[in-house]
Protein backbone atom coordinates (compact mmCIF):
# COMPACT_ATOMS: atom_id res chain seq x y z
CA UNK A 1 0.00 0.00 0.00
CA UNK A 2 2.79 2.25 0.68
CA UNK A 3 4.92 1.32 -2.24
CA UNK A 4 1.54 2.41 -3.85
CA UNK A 5 1.08 6.13 -2.65
CA UNK A 6 4.84 6.61 -3.07
CA UNK A 7 4.24 5.54 -6.92
CA UNK A 8 1.85 7.77 -7.40
CA UNK A 9 2.99 10.79 -5.36
CA UNK A 10 6.45 10.52 -7.56
CA UNK A 11 4.43 10.63 -10.86
CA UNK A 12 2.34 13.66 -9.94
CA UNK A 13 5.87 14.92 -9.14
CA UNK A 14 7.21 14.69 -12.20
CA UNK A 15 4.02 15.72 -14.12
CA UNK A 16 3.86 18.87 -11.95
CA UNK A 17 8.20 19.43 -13.48
CA UNK A 18 6.76 18.75 -17.20
CA UNK A 19 4.31 21.50 -17.10
CA UNK A 20 6.60 24.08 -15.22
CA UNK A 21 8.96 23.75 -18.02
CA UNK A 22 6.49 23.76 -20.37
CA UNK A 23 5.37 26.73 -19.08
CA UNK A 24 8.74 28.46 -19.05
CA UNK A 25 9.70 27.65 -22.44
CA UNK A 26 6.13 29.46 -23.52
CA UNK A 27 6.94 32.60 -21.84
CA UNK A 28 10.26 32.85 -23.04
CA UNK A 29 8.71 32.45 -26.52
CA UNK A 30 6.38 34.69 -25.44
CA UNK A 31 9.26 37.47 -25.13
CA UNK A 32 10.49 37.11 -28.74
CA UNK A 33 9.13 41.38 -29.25
CA UNK A 34 8.44 43.68 -32.19
CA UNK A 35 10.14 46.95 -31.66
CA UNK A 36 8.32 49.32 -34.41
CA UNK A 37 9.86 52.78 -35.02
CA UNK A 38 6.96 54.35 -38.06
CA UNK A 39 9.61 53.01 -40.93
CA UNK A 40 11.73 50.35 -39.82
CA UNK A 41 10.73 46.67 -38.03
CA UNK A 42 13.41 45.51 -35.88
CA UNK A 43 12.81 41.65 -34.62
CA UNK A 44 15.54 41.13 -32.03
CA UNK A 45 17.09 37.49 -32.13
CA UNK A 46 16.52 35.48 -29.33
CA UNK A 47 18.24 32.01 -28.65
CA UNK A 48 16.49 29.47 -27.45
CA UNK A 49 17.64 26.15 -26.05
CA UNK A 50 15.93 23.52 -27.64
CA UNK A 51 13.97 25.86 -29.68
CA UNK A 52 13.91 26.07 -33.43
CA UNK A 53 14.16 29.62 -34.75
CA UNK A 54 13.41 29.59 -38.12
CA UNK A 55 12.54 33.02 -39.27
CA UNK A 56 10.79 31.75 -42.05
CA UNK A 57 7.24 33.90 -41.69
CA UNK A 58 8.28 33.85 -37.65
CA UNK A 59 6.67 30.81 -36.94
CA UNK A 60 7.60 28.00 -34.69
CA UNK A 61 6.20 24.92 -34.51
CA UNK A 62 2.81 25.51 -32.27
CA UNK A 63 3.38 28.79 -31.47
CA UNK A 64 3.35 31.61 -34.40
CA UNK A 65 4.07 34.47 -33.05
CA UNK A 66 4.30 36.97 -36.06
CA UNK A 67 0.15 37.05 -36.63
CA UNK A 68 0.80 41.07 -35.69
CA UNK A 69 -2.12 41.70 -34.32
CA UNK A 70 -2.85 45.29 -33.81
CA UNK A 71 0.51 45.63 -35.69
CA UNK A 72 -1.22 47.72 -38.57
CA UNK A 73 1.98 50.68 -39.27
CA UNK A 74 -0.85 53.67 -37.89
CA UNK A 75 -0.75 56.19 -40.62
CA UNK A 76 1.99 54.36 -42.66
CA UNK A 77 -0.09 52.53 -45.56
CA UNK A 78 1.54 52.85 -48.58
CA UNK A 79 -0.03 50.32 -50.57
CA UNK A 80 2.38 48.12 -50.90
CA UNK A 81 3.12 45.26 -48.86
CA UNK A 82 6.02 43.85 -46.71
CA UNK A 83 5.39 40.15 -47.36
CA UNK A 84 6.46 37.49 -44.31
CA UNK A 85 8.11 41.12 -42.78
CA UNK A 86 10.17 42.37 -45.76
CA UNK A 87 10.14 44.52 -48.46
CA UNK A 88 10.58 44.39 -52.07
CA UNK A 89 14.27 44.78 -53.00
CA UNK A 90 13.68 47.56 -55.13
CA UNK A 91 11.76 50.12 -52.92
CA UNK A 92 13.78 52.52 -51.68
CA UNK A 93 12.96 54.78 -48.93
CA UNK A 94 13.62 59.07 -49.05
CA UNK A 95 12.33 61.26 -46.17
CA UNK A 96 10.31 64.06 -48.19
CA UNK A 97 12.74 66.55 -46.48
CA UNK A 98 15.91 64.90 -47.98
CA UNK A 99 14.19 64.31 -51.16
CA UNK A 100 13.13 68.26 -51.64
CA UNK A 101 16.67 69.35 -50.49
CA UNK A 102 17.88 66.85 -53.58
CA UNK A 103 15.83 68.65 -55.88
CA UNK A 104 13.60 65.16 -56.60
CA UNK A 105 10.51 66.05 -59.00
CA UNK A 106 8.28 63.28 -60.23
CA UNK A 107 5.80 63.87 -62.64
CA UNK A 108 2.46 61.58 -64.22
CA UNK A 109 3.51 59.51 -67.09
CA UNK A 110 1.06 60.80 -70.18
CA UNK A 111 1.83 58.97 -73.77
CA UNK A 112 2.54 61.58 -76.19
CA UNK A 113 4.35 62.72 -79.44
CA UNK A 114 7.94 61.76 -79.98
CA UNK A 115 9.86 63.09 -83.35
CA UNK A 116 11.76 60.63 -85.45
CA UNK A 117 15.55 60.76 -84.64
CA UNK A 118 18.64 60.30 -86.89
CA UNK A 119 22.10 60.68 -84.60
CA UNK A 120 24.67 62.07 -86.26
CA UNK A 121 27.81 64.18 -85.93
CA UNK A 122 28.59 67.56 -86.78
CA UNK A 123 30.34 70.75 -86.42
CA UNK A 124 29.91 74.46 -85.73
CA UNK A 125 30.86 76.83 -88.49
CA UNK A 126 30.49 80.90 -88.66
CA UNK A 127 28.41 81.61 -90.98
CA UNK A 128 29.53 83.80 -94.13
CA UNK A 129 28.27 86.59 -93.52
CA UNK A 130 29.18 86.76 -89.88
CA UNK A 131 32.93 86.92 -90.35
CA UNK A 132 35.00 89.56 -92.21
CA UNK A 133 39.06 89.74 -93.04
CA UNK A 134 40.99 92.49 -92.28
CA UNK A 135 42.98 93.45 -94.88
CA UNK A 136 46.34 95.99 -95.23
CA UNK A 137 45.28 99.24 -96.65
CA UNK A 138 48.86 100.23 -97.55
CA UNK A 139 51.91 98.77 -98.17
CA UNK A 140 54.48 98.41 -95.39
CA UNK A 141 56.17 96.87 -92.47
CA UNK A 142 53.53 95.69 -89.81
CA UNK A 143 53.14 95.73 -85.99
CA UNK A 144 50.64 94.92 -83.57
CA UNK A 145 48.82 97.58 -82.06
CA UNK A 146 47.53 95.53 -79.41
CA UNK A 147 48.39 91.94 -78.39
CA UNK A 148 46.27 90.06 -80.34
CA UNK A 149 45.55 86.51 -79.85
CA UNK A 150 42.69 84.32 -81.40
CA UNK A 151 39.36 85.03 -79.51
CA UNK A 152 40.57 88.32 -78.38
CA UNK A 153 37.59 90.72 -77.89
CA UNK A 154 37.60 93.52 -80.25
CA UNK A 155 35.14 96.05 -80.75
CA UNK A 156 34.39 98.41 -84.09
CA UNK A 157 36.88 101.15 -84.51
CA UNK A 158 39.90 99.14 -82.30
CA UNK A 159 43.21 99.25 -83.50
CA UNK A 160 44.91 96.02 -84.46
CA UNK A 161 48.07 96.98 -86.95
CA UNK A 162 49.98 99.77 -87.93
CA UNK A 163 51.63 99.53 -91.19
CA UNK A 164 54.90 101.36 -91.28
CA UNK A 165 55.78 102.67 -95.12
CA UNK A 166 58.17 105.95 -94.27
CA UNK A 167 61.29 104.16 -94.87
CA UNK A 168 60.25 102.18 -98.23
CA UNK A 169 61.56 102.92 -101.87
CA UNK A 170 58.28 104.36 -102.45
CA UNK A 171 57.75 106.72 -99.68
CA UNK A 172 54.92 107.27 -97.38
CA UNK A 173 51.84 106.78 -98.95
CA UNK A 174 50.12 108.99 -97.08
CA UNK A 175 52.37 111.71 -97.94
CA UNK A 176 52.25 111.04 -101.74
CA UNK A 177 48.12 110.92 -101.53
CA UNK A 178 48.30 114.54 -100.16
CA UNK A 179 50.96 116.01 -102.56
CA UNK A 180 48.42 114.06 -105.27
CA UNK A 181 45.58 115.66 -104.03
CA UNK A 182 46.95 119.33 -103.37
CA UNK A 183 48.01 118.76 -107.03
CA UNK A 184 44.05 117.54 -108.35
CA UNK A 185 42.88 120.57 -106.19
CA UNK A 186 44.64 123.64 -108.17
CA UNK A 187 44.57 121.86 -111.40
CA UNK A 188 40.43 121.64 -110.69
CA UNK A 189 40.32 124.54 -109.18
CA UNK A 190 42.00 126.47 -112.12
CA UNK A 191 39.80 124.52 -114.75
CA UNK A 192 36.66 126.06 -113.16
CA UNK A 193 38.06 129.48 -113.83
CA UNK A 194 39.04 128.70 -117.82
CA UNK A 195 35.36 126.99 -118.28
CA UNK A 196 33.88 130.13 -117.52
CA UNK A 197 35.68 131.99 -120.18
CA UNK A 198 35.40 129.20 -122.77
CA UNK A 199 39.74 129.25 -122.55
CA UNK A 200 39.07 124.86 -121.30
CA UNK A 201 36.26 122.84 -122.86
CA UNK A 202 33.28 121.58 -120.66
CA UNK A 203 35.11 117.65 -120.57
CA UNK A 204 38.54 118.82 -119.83
CA UNK A 205 36.55 120.26 -116.68
CA UNK A 206 34.75 118.08 -115.41
CA UNK A 207 38.01 115.10 -116.43
CA UNK A 208 39.82 117.96 -113.29
CA UNK A 209 36.71 117.42 -111.36
CA UNK A 210 37.08 113.70 -111.12
CA UNK A 211 40.74 113.15 -110.54
CA UNK A 212 40.01 116.27 -107.56
CA UNK A 213 37.86 113.96 -106.14
CA UNK A 214 39.51 110.96 -106.62
CA UNK A 215 42.73 112.41 -105.09
CA UNK A 216 40.33 114.06 -101.73
CA UNK A 217 38.58 110.62 -101.30
CA UNK A 218 41.93 108.81 -101.18
CA UNK A 219 43.86 111.37 -98.80
CA UNK A 220 40.88 111.83 -96.48
CA UNK A 221 40.77 107.71 -96.23
CA UNK A 222 44.81 107.86 -95.37
CA UNK A 223 44.57 110.45 -93.61
CA UNK A 224 41.76 109.43 -90.95
CA UNK A 225 44.21 106.48 -90.01
CA UNK A 226 47.40 108.29 -90.18
CA UNK A 227 49.01 107.73 -86.40
CA UNK A 228 52.49 108.45 -85.38
CA UNK A 229 54.05 105.28 -86.41
CA UNK A 230 52.13 104.62 -89.91
CA UNK A 231 48.44 103.71 -91.05
CA UNK A 232 46.93 102.52 -88.10
CA UNK A 233 44.03 99.54 -89.21
CA UNK A 234 41.36 99.18 -87.64
CA UNK A 235 38.52 97.00 -87.09
CA UNK A 236 35.63 97.13 -88.72
CA UNK A 237 32.83 95.04 -86.70
CA UNK A 238 32.29 94.53 -83.30
CA UNK A 239 33.66 90.78 -82.47
CA UNK A 240 36.28 88.25 -82.18
CA UNK A 241 39.52 87.71 -83.82
CA UNK A 242 39.03 84.35 -85.72
CA UNK A 243 42.61 83.90 -86.42
CA UNK A 244 45.81 86.17 -86.94
CA UNK A 245 47.46 85.86 -90.64
CA UNK A 246 50.98 87.70 -89.99
CA UNK A 247 53.82 88.09 -87.41
CA UNK A 248 54.96 90.94 -86.41
CA UNK A 249 57.65 92.87 -88.91
CA UNK A 250 55.87 90.84 -91.99
CA UNK A 251 55.78 93.02 -95.19
CA UNK A 252 52.70 93.35 -96.71
CA UNK A 253 51.00 94.67 -99.78
CA UNK A 254 47.73 96.50 -100.25
CA UNK A 255 44.78 94.03 -99.71
CA UNK A 256 47.10 91.33 -97.92
CA UNK A 257 44.58 89.88 -94.94
CA UNK A 258 45.58 90.65 -91.34
CA UNK A 259 43.25 89.04 -89.32
CA UNK A 260 39.69 87.09 -89.35
CA UNK A 261 37.18 88.82 -87.03
CA UNK A 262 33.82 87.18 -86.33
CA UNK A 263 30.90 88.90 -84.34
CA UNK A 264 29.47 85.56 -83.42
CA UNK A 265 26.04 86.53 -84.13
CA UNK A 266 25.34 83.98 -86.69
CA UNK A 267 26.20 80.27 -87.08
CA UNK A 268 25.97 77.60 -88.68
CA UNK A 269 25.57 74.02 -87.69
CA UNK A 270 26.94 71.31 -89.98
CA UNK A 271 25.58 68.00 -89.60
CA UNK A 272 27.49 65.07 -91.65
CA UNK A 273 24.72 62.35 -92.81
CA UNK A 274 25.58 58.64 -94.23
CA UNK A 275 24.65 58.36 -98.03
CA UNK A 276 22.29 55.28 -96.85
CA UNK A 277 19.97 57.96 -95.10
CA UNK A 278 19.80 59.91 -98.28
CA UNK A 279 15.96 59.19 -97.94
CA UNK A 280 15.19 60.45 -94.58
CA UNK A 281 16.66 64.19 -94.84
CA UNK A 282 13.62 65.37 -96.54
CA UNK A 283 11.51 64.86 -93.31
CA UNK A 284 14.47 66.47 -91.65
CA UNK A 285 13.15 69.92 -89.75
CA UNK A 286 15.14 70.65 -87.04
CA UNK A 287 17.83 69.41 -85.15
CA UNK A 288 19.20 69.72 -81.73
CA UNK A 289 22.63 69.36 -80.52
CA UNK A 290 25.20 68.96 -77.62
CA UNK A 291 28.89 70.32 -77.82
CA UNK A 292 31.98 68.34 -77.00
CA UNK A 293 32.97 69.96 -74.31
CA UNK A 294 29.72 70.42 -72.49
CA UNK A 295 26.78 68.80 -70.76
CA UNK A 296 23.99 71.03 -72.44
CA UNK A 297 21.45 70.09 -75.27
CA UNK A 298 20.82 73.03 -77.55
CA UNK A 299 17.82 72.88 -80.24
CA UNK A 300 18.19 74.96 -83.23
CA UNK A 301 14.39 76.46 -83.30
CA UNK A 302 14.80 77.55 -79.92
CA UNK A 303 18.15 79.19 -81.07
CA UNK A 304 16.13 81.09 -83.56
CA UNK A 305 17.55 78.76 -86.82
CA UNK A 306 16.45 77.27 -89.65
CA UNK A 307 17.21 74.40 -92.09
CA UNK A 308 19.28 76.09 -95.18
CA UNK A 309 19.32 72.82 -96.70
CA UNK A 310 21.03 69.43 -97.37
CA UNK A 311 23.60 68.82 -100.03
CA UNK A 312 22.53 66.75 -103.26
CA UNK A 313 26.14 64.63 -103.37
CA UNK A 314 28.63 63.16 -100.72
CA UNK A 315 31.68 64.96 -99.70
CA UNK A 316 34.82 64.43 -101.89
CA UNK A 317 37.20 62.80 -99.44
CA UNK A 318 33.96 60.74 -97.74
CA UNK A 319 30.57 59.73 -98.13
CA UNK A 320 28.53 62.35 -95.88
CA UNK A 321 26.21 64.82 -97.15
CA UNK A 322 26.24 67.64 -95.40
CA UNK A 323 22.73 69.06 -93.39
CA UNK A 324 23.20 72.65 -93.02
CA UNK A 325 21.48 74.64 -90.05
CA UNK A 326 21.46 78.43 -89.03
CA UNK A 327 20.90 79.66 -85.87
CA UNK A 328 21.71 83.12 -83.62
CA UNK A 329 25.17 82.42 -81.46
CA UNK A 330 25.52 82.54 -77.92
CA UNK A 331 28.75 83.10 -76.53
CA UNK A 332 29.17 79.90 -74.90
CA UNK A 333 28.97 78.17 -78.04
CA UNK A 334 32.54 78.81 -80.11
CA UNK A 335 32.53 78.12 -83.81
CA UNK A 336 34.49 75.59 -84.72
CA UNK A 337 33.47 73.18 -81.82
CA UNK A 338 32.61 69.66 -82.71
CA UNK A 339 28.91 68.89 -81.90
CA UNK A 340 27.18 65.17 -81.57
CA UNK A 341 23.76 65.85 -83.30
CA UNK A 342 20.18 64.63 -83.55
CA UNK A 343 18.17 65.39 -87.13
CA UNK A 344 14.44 65.73 -85.96
CA UNK A 345 12.09 64.49 -88.49
CA UNK A 346 8.10 63.92 -87.91
CA UNK A 347 6.29 63.15 -84.46
CA UNK A 348 4.87 59.89 -83.51
CA UNK A 349 1.87 60.20 -81.35
CA UNK A 350 1.68 57.68 -78.11
CA UNK A 351 4.88 57.14 -77.48
CA UNK A 352 5.86 57.36 -73.42
CA UNK A 353 9.50 59.37 -72.90
CA UNK A 354 11.36 60.69 -70.03
CA UNK A 355 13.93 63.18 -69.81
CA UNK A 356 17.47 62.16 -70.10
CA UNK A 357 18.44 62.66 -66.41
CA UNK A 358 15.27 60.59 -65.33
CA UNK A 359 17.27 57.80 -66.40
CA UNK A 360 19.73 56.08 -64.54
CA UNK A 361 22.53 53.41 -65.98
CA UNK A 362 24.09 49.83 -64.40
CA UNK A 363 25.96 47.32 -65.66
CA UNK A 364 24.43 48.33 -68.93
CA UNK A 365 20.83 47.97 -67.75
CA UNK A 366 18.74 51.12 -67.48
CA UNK A 367 16.35 51.82 -64.42
CA UNK A 368 13.84 54.39 -63.32
CA UNK A 369 12.54 55.50 -59.92
CA UNK A 370 8.82 55.08 -59.97
CA UNK A 371 7.48 57.21 -56.59
CA UNK A 372 4.77 55.13 -54.87
CA UNK A 373 4.31 57.87 -51.67
CA UNK A 374 5.90 60.71 -50.22
CA UNK A 375 9.01 58.53 -48.90
CA UNK A 376 8.85 55.48 -51.04
CA UNK A 377 10.27 55.11 -54.63
CA UNK A 378 10.36 52.15 -56.44
CA UNK A 379 13.21 51.09 -58.90
CA UNK A 380 12.12 49.94 -62.22
CA UNK A 381 13.90 48.14 -65.35
CA UNK A 382 13.71 50.05 -68.57
CA UNK A 383 14.00 49.34 -72.20
CA UNK A 384 14.94 52.54 -74.05
CA UNK A 385 14.49 53.57 -77.61
CA UNK A 386 15.90 56.54 -79.60
CA UNK A 387 16.14 59.72 -78.10
CA UNK A 388 16.56 63.57 -79.24
CA UNK A 389 19.67 64.51 -77.19
CA UNK A 390 16.38 65.68 -74.36
CA UNK A 391 14.10 62.76 -74.15
CA UNK A 392 14.41 59.29 -74.00
CA UNK A 393 12.26 56.77 -75.62
CA UNK A 394 10.88 53.80 -72.73
CA UNK A 395 9.44 50.95 -75.40
CA UNK A 396 8.77 48.57 -72.33
CA UNK A 397 8.91 48.56 -68.58
CA UNK A 398 6.83 51.61 -68.17
CA UNK A 399 2.97 52.54 -68.55
CA UNK A 400 1.23 55.88 -68.66
CA UNK A 401 -0.21 57.07 -65.20
CA UNK A 402 3.03 56.31 -63.58
CA UNK A 403 4.73 58.66 -61.25
CA UNK A 404 8.13 58.84 -62.11
CA UNK A 405 11.08 60.62 -60.83
CA UNK A 406 12.27 63.25 -63.81
CA UNK A 407 14.72 65.15 -61.65
CA UNK A 408 17.14 64.31 -59.16
CA UNK A 409 16.89 60.31 -59.89
CA UNK A 410 20.21 59.80 -59.22
CA UNK A 411 19.91 61.27 -55.54
CA UNK A 412 17.17 58.40 -55.11
CA UNK A 413 19.83 55.86 -56.81
CA UNK A 414 22.21 57.15 -54.36
CA UNK A 415 20.07 56.48 -51.98
CA UNK A 416 19.04 52.77 -52.95
CA UNK A 417 22.78 52.02 -52.73
CA UNK A 418 23.37 53.82 -48.70
CA UNK A 419 23.16 52.20 -46.08
CA UNK A 420 22.55 55.32 -44.15
CA UNK A 421 18.89 55.45 -45.49
CA UNK A 422 16.90 52.58 -44.57
CA UNK A 423 14.36 50.97 -46.92
CA UNK A 424 11.01 49.08 -45.54
CA UNK A 425 13.00 46.16 -44.07
CA UNK A 426 12.71 43.96 -41.18
CA UNK A 427 16.62 43.52 -39.83
CA UNK A 428 17.18 39.92 -38.24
Amino acid sequence: MKQTIKTFLLGVLCLATCYALSSCNNTSGSGHGHSHSEEVHDHAHHDHEGHDHSHEGHSHEGHDHHAHEGHGHEGHDHGHSHEGGNASPDEITLSAESAAAAGVTAEVIVPGPFRGVLEVSGRIMPAPEDETTVVASVPGIVSFAAPLIEGSRVNEGSPMFTISSRHLQDGDPVQRARIEYETARQEYERAARLVEDNIVSRQEYEAAKGRYETARLTYEALASNDGENGTVVKSPIKGYVKNCLVKEGDYVSVGTPLAGVITGNKMYLKADVSERYLNRLPGVKDANFRLSYGDRVYSTTELGGRLLGYGRSTDETNAYIPVTFAFNGTEDILPGAFAQVWLLSAERDGVISLPVEAVTESQGHYFVFIKLDETCYKKQEVTLGATDGQRYEILSGLKGGENVVTRGATHVKLASASNLIPAHTHNH
